[in-house]
């Protein structure tokens, strides 16, 4: 271990002095003893990887790791490393079919290879650029990127033919992990004399389940001398025990949004439980939110998350989502998260609003989809009276859907004008769920609009999927992180209620489907018999239907104005596509 902290150390050196910008690293296994190690260069527009591997590759073995669109081994792209039966290493960009491994003939992507063995520890490392130029490669993006990695042995003598032989199913192991591989780095954020202080809320003791996936919930009781007085929350990270750190995937710390006086019971147990009491579901302002590989959130130097105080309820609750998929027994975990937290409060609160749709059933995606869209409106309308003259200061995003979310991007307007996007991830994933700093502030200006646009796949669901609070359900949400903290707590959008009831109208006039006006939106959706011709139908509607809006102020109640019946915000002139930073070799 001594050799790995030091070569560690040794790679953050070298690419510090290279220009590349600071190391992260995460598990690739449930016991760590594989572990990927990365920087990026964003000068070169390219990644050094780097792998630790316990115990050691023999002869004949082999490791590969790959880029991945969702997490599928089959059609991703590789770096394949070989050690060879005269005990020398080599690598080879490589892509998988169906089944097999297959040598990329175009290009050799995986550059700068270099290996060392020592204390039965292989570490090897190589370049790739963040876009290659290769239709077999994944690009690299700000968003998710789901990591897929196979070890092997087979009889080689590192040639083409050999390698092109080896099928997936070969591997005698194999995982996938998700993280962000281009981070945004926050500067040091700590004001000069800012007295901070750390507090863990945190699992104790707890034997963690031996399901694949567990959702495990804490409520915690401030202790009084955050309750009783308000502070600020300016920085954030994960608090995990060695031994857990291949099994804690992802965790999310919610304020328990009830009156001061009120008591939640110190539930403890799994988050979906029949038996979790009723007051417990209060529990759902996030404070703060880790994925694995996530950096600590760094709030900026002018503002705060606030915390505590006499007229906030003093219970939160911690939600940890262990991964276990050897089934391990035995493991006790202590984790969490660690605030920072200042009794001196900074210059402004940071607020968090809500983009997106409402939570409602009138949003609903066909069943057997492989791509449907799902589009909320923050829009001008809202913006102009709820907004200060100028603006507020968006600074992190959260992105939320449940389980068929692939996509979500949130557009900024102003004047029929696209602006930079607010946030994007291609390769999202409901299981890889972090508040991500924004790599650039935004300023939201009155007037301006918010388009949050949710992309799902529903191939593997027989029955439509309806739009709500279960997980079943679908969302499509973004958390937006602010400064000043203002009154517009919720800037949502849905389809008329009018619209949606002609539209069950013409289902049942026109395509013979089994709808009733008199019956609920959930049975409507339900009676029509889906087809991809229904499914487009559905498409052009949700495109083209007028919407009622969410202008809501942290009270619940709307802002002043006419919320219903309002046109969509028209994109006069969008972005160009994105220029691509690469040629072919």
């Amino acid at each position: 271990m001594d050799f790995i902290f030091f070569a560690f150390l040794l790679l953050l050196f070298t690419q510090l002095q290279s220009g590349f910008s600071e190391v992260f690293n995460i598990p690739l296994n449930s016991e760590a003893s594989y572990k990927l190690y990365w920087t990026p260069n964003y000068e070169l527009k390219s990644i050094k990887f780097e792998i630790h591997l316990t115990p050691s590759l023999n002869k004949g073995d082999w490791f590969a790791l790959g880029f991945s669109n969702y997490g599928d081994f089959s059609y991703a792209d590789y770096c394949f490393v070989l050690r060879d039966e005269n005990g020398h290493y080599s690598i080879q960009d490589v892509w998988s079919d169906d089944d097999l491994m297959k040598i990329d003939e175009r290009s050799q992507d995986c550059d700068g290879f270099s290996w060392s063995v020592r204390y039965n520890v292989t570490r090897f490392s190589f370049d790739r650029k963040f876009d290659t130029c290769d239709g077999d490669d994944l690009v690299i993006e700000d968003g998710t990127t789901h990591i897929v990695w196979l070890r092997g042995t087979q009889d080689l003598t590192n040639n083409e033919e050999d390698v092109d032989s080896i099928s997936l199913t070969s591997a005698t192991e194999q995982g996938m992990e998700r993280t962000q591989l281009m981070k945004t780095l926050s500067p040091d954020n700590l004001n000069n004399r800012e007295k901070a202080w750390s507090y863990v809320f945190h699992n104790t003791k707890l034997q963690v389940p031996t399901e694949e996936t567990t959702y495990w919930c804490r409520v915690i009781r401030l202790p009084p001398e955050l309750s009783e007085t308000k502070h600020h929350v300016i920085q954030f990270e994960s608090a995990i025990q060695p031994s857990s750190e291949g099994i804690v995937h992802h965790m999310e710390l919610f304020h328990c949004i009830a009156p001061p006086e009120q008591d939640v019971p110190l539930y403890e147990g799994p988050c979906s439980s029949p038996t979790k009491p009723a007051p417990v579901e209060s529990c759902k302002s996030v404070i703060a939110a880790w994925a694995m590989g996530a950096l600590p959130f760094k709030y900026p130097k002018e503002t705060g998350r606030p915390l505590g105080g006499p007229s906030n309820n003093p219970y939160v609750m911690l939600e940890v989502h262990y991964n276990n998929p050897e089934h391990r027994t035995g493991l006790i975990d202590n984790s969490g998260l660690r605030l920072l937290i200042s009794k001196s409060l900074r210059r402004y609160d940071a607020g968090i609003m809500e983009l997106g749709l409402e939570y409602t059933d009138k949003m609903a995606i066909p069943p057997r989809t492989p791509y449907f869209t799902l589009t909320g409106y923050c829009t001008s309308e809202c913006t102009t009276v709820s907004l200060p003259s100028q603006g507020i200061k968006i600074f992190g995003s959260q992105l939320h859907t449940h389980l068929t979310g692939k996509r979500v991007v949130t557009r900024h307007i102003r004047n029929g004008r696209e602006l930079a996007e607010l946030n994007r991830d291609n390769h999202y994933s409901p299981h890889f769920q972090e508040i991500r700093l924004l790599k650039h502030a935004v300023t939201l200006l009155p007037g301006d609009a918010l388009i949050t646009t949710c992309v799902y796949n529903t191939q593997s669901r027989p029955n439509v999927t309806l739009g709500g609070f279960a997980i079943t359900d679908e969302m499509c949400v973004n958390y937006i992180h602010y400064y000043p903290l203002i009154d517009l707590e919720v800037c949502k959008s849905s389809v008329t209620s009018e619209n949606l009831h002609t539209f069950f109208s013409y289902m049942h006039d026109w395509e013979g489907d089994r709808t009733n006006p008199d019956k609920g939106i959930s049975y409507n959706y339900n009676a029509i018999d889906w087809s991809p011709a229904k499914t487009r139908l559905l498409q052009e509607f949700f495109d083209q239907s007028t919407m009622s809006m969410q202008c809501n102020q942290s009270n619940g109640l709307k802002f002043p104005g006419d919320w219903e019946n309002l046109p969509n915000t028209p994109v006069l002139y969008p972005l160009p596509p994105k220029p691509r930073y690469c040629s072919p070799k």
